[in-house]
Formats: structure tokens, sequence, C-alpha cells
């Protein structure tokens, strides 16, 4: 039950993705056919058996389980043409998210985010349409796997020199706090070997930082 609650609370249904933004079945499938949608990035197939006065009732489901903010993204499909546009609008917020992060002090020396940033994008993007950003992060959307992004390139350059400035202290606690708010929870049977796990929780306890107060945004 921990996963079916944890599920229901940070997920919409297939049923109630598309019943909130008024897109058909037929629309939808179109979308991801087009590669323009992200996959679920939970399935269920449920086995049900219940015994009543009536007897004994099976039945075989399968639930589809999509991040909250994909809501917003299925909106923006119904206005946009070709797949290439839907990714330009990727790309575009992606880059405005990095520069915005950028600017306020976060910084990872990769190539990942400079002179390979083109081919990064196109790497993002199949993952993201996958619907992998879909479980990690906390909305599924440029913005969150941006700053998801920048923030795991941070955490493992500084965690990799051997004795941490007072300065690179401030920089990894900003970057582990910009991946905690930017991180899902997970499902409670990944998050043992989970990036939250790895790169908030242990890195925290490791150099103990305080938590950041992080206010669910789905």
């Amino acid at each position: 039950m921990e996963l079916i609650n944890y599920l229901n609370q940070y997920f919409y249904t297939r049923q109630e993705l598309l019943a909130l933004t008024k897109v058909t079945e037929a629309d939808f499938a179109r979308f991801q056919a087009g590669a323009v949608m992200p996959k679920c990035s939970y399935k269920l197939n449920l086995q049900l058996c219940s015994d009543s006065f009536f007897g004994v009732h099976t039945d075989e489901q399968v639930i589809e389980y999509y991040a909250k903010g994909y809501a917003s993204w299925l909106v923006l499909l119904q206005h946009v043409g070709s797949a290439d546009e839907v990714f330009s609008i990727f790309s575009r917020r992606y880059r405005q998210t990095l520069s915005e992060l950028q600017a306020q002090g976060h910084h990872a020396d990769s190539t990942k985010l400079t002179s390979e940033l083109d081919s990064h994008l196109q790497q993002e993007w199949q993952h993201f349409l996958a619907g992998i950003y879909g479980l990690c992060t906390r909305t599924g959307l440029p913005e969150d796997i941006a700053a998801k992004e920048l923030a795991v390139l941070e955490i493992n350059q500084l965690t990799a020199c051997d004795d941490l400035s007072a300065e690179q202290i401030i920089k990894l606690t900003a970057a582990v706090d910009l991946l905690d708010a930017a991180s899902a929870l997970f499902a409670p049977h990944e998050r043992a070997k989970s990036s939250r796990h790895r790169l908030i929780d242990e890195v925290r306890r490791r150099y103990q930082l305080a938590p950041a107060n992080v206010v669910a945004t789905v």
C-alpha cells in the first residue's frame, strides 16, 4: 500500500491527467506516438481478487502514473505544431533555467553544459520522453530537469575534493538544497538506491549540512 499511496499523492493517473486537461485518449496517443509527450513514469499491473456474499471476483487492471507537471505540458501541446517546435520549447526552458541558476552562483565545470550542451539536450529530451524525469524530479518539466543536472554535477565536483573550504561548503549546501528542491521523493522501495539518498541524505550527513525547508511543488 505504501507504493500506491505514494503514487496517488504525487502523480496523476492517465485518466486523471486527461480529465484535468480535457485531452482525449486519441489526442494523447497521438502526442506520445509523435514523440512530444512523455511515457508514464510508473505502470502498475494489478491482479484483484474480492470475496463477498456474491462470491469471489477477480479482475486485472493496468494503471499508468504521470508526473503532475505534465498537466501543463499537455496544455502546451494543444497549442504547438511540430515535434521540432516542442523540442525548441523544451530546450529554451532548459537553457533559461541554467542561465538563471548560474546567475545565482551555481557552477559546474562540465562540457555537458557548455560546448556539448546541444548534444546533451538531445539526450535529456530522450530521457524526458521515456518518463525518467517524471519519476526522479518533482514536476518532470525542463526547469526541474536542468536544476537537477546542474546540482548533481556541482555536488559530484565538490565532494571529489578531499578537504572543502568554508566557501566550498557554502556552495555545496546550495547545490544540495537545489537538488532537494528539484528531486522527487522516490517511491518507498527505490529510496535507498536513489540519487536523493546518495547526493542529498548522505552528503548532508557526511558534511553535517543543515537540511533546507523544501515545500513540495506537486
